[in-house]
């Protein structure tokens, strides 16, 4: 009995030293958005300009997720984690102490590199640390952590800027970090004895092209804040450009940052579009969220945000067990579940009308977040449960790449369809009737985009039911 519960112990243990460096990644995303109205006071600031402390954070995890994700590959993951956790809490510290915008923004940057070290490596320890049978439940737990950081992040956020100052925001990862760091030393499967730290096989030229796309790409969906002009088509030909060249280096390379040849497995090409699509999907309720509770419904900003909540706190709710749905069924019928019950949430918010009002926007809500939830548990797990241990750094970082991409392409494509859509660019003048035809509309869009996932999954279903 007693081994049994200090095994016990010991398992929850390990969830925890997975858990938290997502926790600690998410939490530094939502925390920072709600200080930029007291940043642009303290700095005396443009709001353009405050909007980099966000944006310099997203961009370094986006960028540089794959060869963060790689080089764990070569140097040791547990290694290269507890680098990335002492570099989160020093950068931490370095922005609570910034005395200008500029300063402030290189820190979150390098706040942004270690944060994308603790995704792409927590999410790869999982077929090294976890049994295959409980990979579901701990995709699940991950996905639960994560959206505990997003939900807390507003909340938290301003609890500390009334009652201490900006600066508390940052100074909040520093216990946190140092306790990770303690646990992930104690707890998490050392690096192979013997390994040698391989800087050689590092591809850097790949590495330098890649990061180089994808902040062309994340750029050209940015900046101008849904006004696209000349600079986005350049930075987004810029990015095809680069995809190309990048494409070609690696075809050369000795030692290259991709195996090409990676992407003839089925599940992995699928399992990345598949994020992206869904990705997009679930940013759009963030973006056109708010305007539908506040012009379409009339509600109060103190409504809006109350109600805004209600999607992170059921994905918090929804993500252990579906987990563990995609434990019992597999990974592919989980996949295929989450996705006809994230399509009929899609197209409930698409046939809303303002006589619907909160009840309606709840239950579309909660049909369509456990579908989410479900999805990213089974689809982490379908790509990354035969990975071989050289790979998994890599196929981690690809994972959490297209997760991101579908969320930049979200924010942009989405608030372009719906303003298209709703007939008006200024919508805090729109009319009620305007913005539920926008919401309509593009949330039909949205369900389109989950239909074509969902061909995507039962496609891969029939091709490995045909292998068997």
């Amino acid at each position: 009995m007693i081994k049994k519960t200090e095994r016990n112990s010991s398992t929850w243990w390990l969830f925890a030293s997975l858990s938290l460096p997502m926790l600690l990644s998410s939490l530094s995303t939502s925390i920072a958005n709600v200080a930029l109205p007291t940043l642009v006071h303290k700095f005396s600031a443009s709001f353009q300009g405050v909007q980099w402390v966000v944006l310099a954070y997203l961009l370094a995890v986006t960028t540089l997720i794959v060869s963060v994700g790689r080089l764990g590959d070569l140097i040791g993951r547990k290694r290269l984690l507890l680098f990335g956790l002492f570099l989160f809490t020093l950068a931490s510290a370095l922005c609570g102490l910034a005395t200008s915008l500029s300063i402030l923004i290189v820190f979150r940057a390098l706040q942004g590199f270690a944060a994308a070290i603790m995704m792409a490596l927590s999410l790869s320890f999982v077929s090294e640390a976890v049994p295959k049978e409980k990979f579901g439940r701990t995709m699940g737990l991950l996905g639960t952590t994560s959206a505990i950081g997003t939900a807390l992040g507003p909340s938290l956020g301003g609890f500390l800027i009334a009652g201490l100052s900006w600066r508390a925001i940052f100074f909040i990862n520093l216990p946190i970090g140092l306790l990770t760091f303690l646990l992930v030393k104690r707890y998490l499967p050392a690096d192979r004895q013997g390994a040698k730290v391989q800087w050689s096989s590092f591809d850097v030229k790949g590495t330098f092209l890649l990061s180089l796309t994808l902040a062309a790409y994340a750029l050209s969906m940015t900046i101008g804040h849904g006004d696209y002009g000349k600079l986005n088509v350049l930075l987004f030909l810029g990015a095809v450009f680069g995809l190309v060249l990048f494409i070609w280096t690696e075809r050369k390379a000795d030692t290259p940052l991709i195996q090409l040849t990676v992407f003839h497995n089925l599940a992995l090409r699928a399992g990345l579009v598949m994020n992206v699509l869904v990705s997009t999907v679930m940013m759009a309720t963030l973006v056109i969220g708010p305007f539908y509770l506040a012009r379409g419904l009339g509600l109060n900003q103190a409504v809006v945000g109350l109600m805004m909540s209600v999607g992170p706190v059921i994905s918090i709710l929804s993500g252990v067990p579906a987990g563990r749905i995609a434990d019992r069924l597999g990974p592919l019928k989980s996949l295929i579940t989450g996705l006809i019950v994230m399509a009929v949430g899609a197209f409930t918010l698409s046939a809303f009308s303002a006589d619907l009002g909160i009840p309606g926007y709840i239950v579309a809500m909660a049909v369509l977040t456990p579908g989410y939830q479900l999805f990213q548990a089974a689809n982490n797990t379908s790509v990354m449960m035969d990975v071989v241990p050289e790979q998994r750094g890599v196929m981690s970082g690809l994972l959490n790449l297209s997760r991101n991409l579908g969320l930049i392409t979200g924010a942009s494509l989405m608030g372009a369809i719906f303003a298209l859509a709703s007939g008006t660019n200024e919508m805090i003048s729109a009319r009620p009737e305007a913005i539920m035809t926008g919401v309509r509309i593009t949330f039909a869009v949205a369900g389109t985009l989950v239909i074509f996932a969902l061909v995507i999954a039962v496609r891969l279903n029939r091709r490995t039911r045909h292998q068997l």
